[in-house]
């Protein structure tokens, strides 16, 4: 009767739709990590470039946004950072950088490499004070998964960027991080609570 349960049980997958330099998908990405190992889920690592997606979806870059927004999100992430017990400089010193390297960089990646990538590239920036805009940096990073070739690797990952942004349009996604489970959006490191409750449906 197991066996056959088993058999029967739809496997589980989440999209993951993301900007490497993301508060929020900083914040969420450990326990992202943890909820969807502990599901057994697999995971599609897919950076995407939301100066492309913003201007489609009523989004706003954040130097462009209402001073009482950005005045609000100066006071969420310490909130967030001091709740979760998670290190974050609310004002990095190299932010905002562009991000188009290290996402081109985790497209091209192993898929079994990809989301340690990632949660790398998040804490340069919000950790550790570093520029993932700058070569040497993401050269140093990529070093400690193997990837030798750094130049290659991120000329090689556009295409894959370029396709994961267009999938996350069409897919209606228009903040980061949005995490896709069967078709069901989870937009914001916030929402991890309702995604673990739907994987256990």
């Amino acid at each position: 009767m197991l066996a056959n349960l088993k058999s029967t049980t739809m496997p589980k997958h989440i999209d993951y739709y993301f900007t490497p330099i993301s508060p929020w998908a900083y914040l969420g990405h450990a326990r992202f990590t943890e909820i969807a190992k502990r599901h057994g889920a697999t995971v599609s690592v897919k950076p995407v470039d939301y100066g492309v997606i913003f201007p489609q979806s009523g989004g706003l870059p954040l130097a462009k946004r209402a001073p009482q927004r950005q005045a609000y999100r100066l006071q969420e992430l310490p909130r967030w950072r001091d709740f979760l017990g998670v290190p974050l400089n609310v004002h990095p010193k190299f932010f905002p950088a562009d991000p188009m390297q290290a996402a081109c960089l985790i497209s091209a990646a192993p898929d079994d490499k990809r989301l340690a990538l990632a949660g790398d590239f998040l804490r340069a920036v919000w950790a550790e004070e570093k520029n993932i805009a700058d070569a040497g940096v993401v050269a140093e990073i990529a070093g400690r998964h193997g990837i030798a070739d750094t130049a290659a690797a991120v000329a090689r990952g556009k295409a894959a960027y370029e396709s994961n942004t267009r999938e996350a349009t069409e897919r209606q996604v228009f903040g980061a991080p949005t995490y896709v489970y069967r078709d069901e959006l989870f937009w914001g490191q916030d929402r991890l609570d309702f995604l673990d409750r739907a994987m256990i449906r």
